[in-house]
């Protein structure tokens, strides 16, 4: 306690300013120079501003910062989760209900059980929402217990005066409402507040009975206290009435924070000792404060103020530590203050107008007076707050933990029954499954020929559709030329030309394979359809003929197969080149003349030995990928004198290297060459033809040509990689037949199979039994999982809430 007055004895006189630093050299006598040797008004006006400057601090801390948060947030997250039990239980008992219809798995008590916990947990989160933060106040009359509601609610609501002024128990709570009203104790008439002195006042004529209680509901928004959801009950004077066991079985068992107001003119009486004596007999160590009201009378004689704060002091510790053994000494010590409940309300009052707060000061030393209130009101918070999440919220967690535990272990034994009645279901279905296949031996003979047609079938389109397909790739310049879409090499039109152009081939190939293959494809699928018909017809028995006449029946409409292609996807890495390139370029001619020698090698080389399928002998072109870095050997061939394919390569190479890296240098020797050597009369009229057959290609370089070579490169990109889906493409449409012929196979089967139509379904109802009772094991299994998860979610709420605590 000495800390925090001279802690805040230095906040009051440390920061007044330049003018007052020979006054306020040190905290402590400055204070007892200001004690002797000025006025009260002087004082409270040099220390103003100062004070101003900490209290808006202190007192309009955010709200979130608030240690009564850690209450609204526990309070939030336990009825989140409350709210998580309730639609566990909530589907849980339904999912009983539904397996009460088979009495062999959930008899009438389970059922009745699930549903009384939809009850218990309703009745749990009602209570939820009614829980809050509870603190009593109690003392003789006229300690100024109102006065203290008053100054913490920072507004006069509770009557207060000389005399009996409390005559009744008063709850002040917090309403969501703007208007303030209170209730009497058996009656839902919401009164104006305004009557409260009618109601509570001693001196009112009309009398209310000690214990009785009436409730004021007060906007929330006008005290940040009640917004928290803290509770204040004031109370008569403990010296009124003998009705304590009364009193703190109606109204005390469920506070959280006892606050004792004492008179600090006057010692502890034996009323008020034996109050608190009987709430720890009925409360296991209630948390009390205690508060020496009306402290301000101290000022009157300094001289005597240290020695009766010590001595008040020390009582109060001696009967929290020694007499009720509710805390130890040094609790004890953070729970005694010294305060003037009337002067802070005045205080607070004129804050409220915008006045500074040293106008409502009674006597001097208003402002460590002040702070202490202040501290208390701080350190309440505190201890309300650790109190109400453990008192309120732990029974909660552990009926909780109880209910996930009581349904997981009933959900166990159910699932155990289930278990049971299912091997026996499928005991059931294995036997009948034996019996019905032995009906089906006699279709294995027909069905193996069957596959066997559809296997040919099979193998015989897939060889069509690859040759047609391959014979449309080699005509898509024909269908490529055919689209007359307007060219314009800009790029956003490009994009939108490949685009259409792209759709076109897709379009025009699947019409010509449609064409040339559909309907000869379709008539081998009909008279495959057609046998199998009249195979599978032979085996049903006369008298089911008519019945089954109409499954027996050849489908009527036609087969129709599908070729994707996409050529979207398929083409869309194509990168056309529409750059001007001169033909007679040296770069060109040297490419050609190294092209043709390379081609003129490869017919020496020896070929590639082409394998034959055991189906047909396509031949595979190996695809020959022109190596950059590797010499390529060339055989000696005609047409070129003197030079053989080693020294060609050599000089091609060198040639290319020379126009990439030096072409300047190497044009200005070969110029100067030829001009010594045919004069430069020829050599200027080899350049003038030279460039107007440049002028003339670089002319002739218009859209259409542009148009013409991008077809001609679309048409190369495209046939290679057509010619890459063509297996995939024939083994497509293969598929295709093979799954119409396979499932038309199969509904004659099936059509065969309902002679046995009494044993399938029996089967089928025992399929659907057990698909039931494989859903109700799932279903058990994740509400045993969500049992665990709400026991785990409490065990968190515990940790994080309750165990620090």
């Amino acid at each position: 306690m000495a800390a925090y007055l001279n802690r805040t004895i230095s906040l009051v006189t440390g920061q007044t300013g330049p003018s007052g630093n020979d006054q306020n050299s040190t905290g402590t006598d400055s204070v007892d120079d200001s004690r002797h040797n000025l006025s009260l008004q002087s004082s409270a006006s040099s220390t103003s501003a100062n004070y101003n400057a900490i209290t808006d601090n202190r007192m309009y801390q955010s709200n979130d910062k608030s240690p009564l948060q850690i209450f609204v947030r526990a309070k939030k997250k336990i009825n989140d989760i409350y709210g998580e039990i309730e639609e566990y239980v909530l589907e849980t008992t339904t999912f009983i209900n539904a397996l009460h219809a088979d009495a062999e798995i959930v008899d009438k008590a389970e059922r009745e059980l699930f549903e009384s916990y939809v009850h218990k947990v309703a009745a749990i989160r009602e209570v939820l929402q009614r829980d809050h933060m509870k603190v009593a106040f109690f003392g003789r009359t006229s300690n100024g217990k109102s006065s203290v509601i008053n100054a913490m609610l920072r507004e006069k609501i509770l009557p207060s005066g000389i005399g009996h002024t409390t005559n009744c128990f008063c709850q002040v709570e917090g309403s969501d409402g703007g208007e303030a009203y209170l209730m009497k104790e058996g009656s839902d008439e919401k009164l104006n507040v305004v009557n409260i002195k009618q109601l509570a006042n001693a001196l009112c004529q009309e009398k209310l009975s000690e214990s009785s209680l009436v409730r004021i509901f007060w906007p929330r928004e006008r005290c940040s206290l009640l917004r928290d959801d803290v509770v204040f009950v004031d109370s008569p004077g403990v010296d009124v009435s003998a009705n304590l066991d009364d009193w703190i079985d109606n109204h005390c068992l469920n506070a959280d924070v006892f606050v004792l107001v004492l008179n600090a003119e006057s010692t502890m009486t034996r009323a008020e000792k034996q109050f608190f004596h009987t709430v720890s007999q009925k409360l296991s160590k209630p948390n009390i404060f205690i508060l020496n009201n009306r402290w301000d009378a101290s000022a009157n004689e300094p001289e005597f103020q240290e020695s009766v704060k010590s001595q008040h002091t020390e009582r109060c510790i001696d009967f929290l530590t020694k007499e009720l053994k509710v805390s130890n000494e040094k609790e004890a010590q953070e729970r005694v203050f010294f305060v003037s409940a009337r002067e802070t309300l005045q205080a607070r009052i004129e804050e409220a107008k915008g006045n500074p707060p040293h106008l409502g000061a009674i006597a001097e030393g208003f402002q460590i007076r002040y702070f202490e209130f202040q501290d208390f009101e701080r350190k309440f918070e505190e201890c309300i707050s650790q109190s109400a999440v453990k008192t309120k919220f732990q029974q909660h967690s552990s009926r909780g933990k109880s209910v996930s535990g009581d349904m997981r272990s009933m959900l166990d034994n159910i699932y155990e029954r289930i278990t049971i009645f299912r091997n026996l279901k499928q005991d059931q279905k294995n036997m009948l499954t034996e019996r019905i296949q032995g009906t089906e031996t006699q279709m294995m003979q027909v069905t193996r020929e069957m596959k066997m047609k559809i296997h040919n079938l099979v193998e015989e389109v897939e060889e069509k559709v690859s040759k047609a397909l391959n014979e449309e790739i080699w005509r898509l310049g024909v269908l490529i030329d055919e689209f007359n879409m307007p060219f314009h090499p800009e790029r956003l039109v490009l994009n939108i030309y490949k685009k259409e152009l792209n759709a076109h081939v897709e379009s025009g190939l699947g019409s010509n394979l449609r064409a040339r293959l559909s309907m000869a494809l379709a008539m081998n699928v009909e008279s495959a359809q057609t046998e199998m018909t009249d195979r599978m017809h032979a085996l049903v028995p006369n008298e089911q003929l008519s019945t089954h006449s109409a499954k027996l029946a050849v489908r009527t409409q036609p087969f129709e197969m599908l070729y994707s292609l996409n050529c979207q996807n398929l083409c869309a890495d194509f990168q056309e080149d529409l750059e001007f390139k001169f033909s007679w370029g040296i770069t060109a001619m040297i490419q050609r003349f190294t092209g043709k020698v390379r081609e003129r090698s490869k017919k020496h080389t020896p070929a590639l030995v082409n394998r034959q399928s055991s189906i047909g002998h396509t031949v595979v072109t190996p695809v020959s990928t022109p190596v950059e870095t590797t010499p390529v050997c060339l055989l000696p061939t005609p047409g070129v004198a003197g030079i053989t394919p080693e020294q060609l390569s050599v000089i091609s190479r060198f040639a290319l290297s020379s126009i990439g890296s030096q072409g300047t240098v190497g044009g200005l020797v070969v110029a100067g060459i030829m001009l010594k050597t045919i004069g430069w009369r020829v050599l200027v009229g080899i350049g003038a033809l030279y460039g107007c057959i440049y002028l003339y290609e670089r002319l002739s370089w218009t859209n259409s040509t542009k148009e013409r070579t991008f077809k001609g490169q679309y048409v190369r990109h495209a046939t290679k990689k057509l010619k890459m889906i063509v297996d995939l493409t024939s083994a497509n449409c293969s598929h295709q037949v093979q799954q119409e012929l396979s499932s038309t196979f199969a509904r004659l089967c099936r059509t065969v199979d309902t002679a046995t139509t009494d044993m399938n379904e029996e089967l089928k109802t025992l399929e659907a039994q057990l698909n039931v009772l494989e859903a109700n094991q799932k279903q058990l299994k994740l509400l045993r999982n969500k049992a665990n998860y709400i026991q785990n979610e409490l065990d968190i709420f515990e940790h994080n809430y309750i165990a620090p605590q």
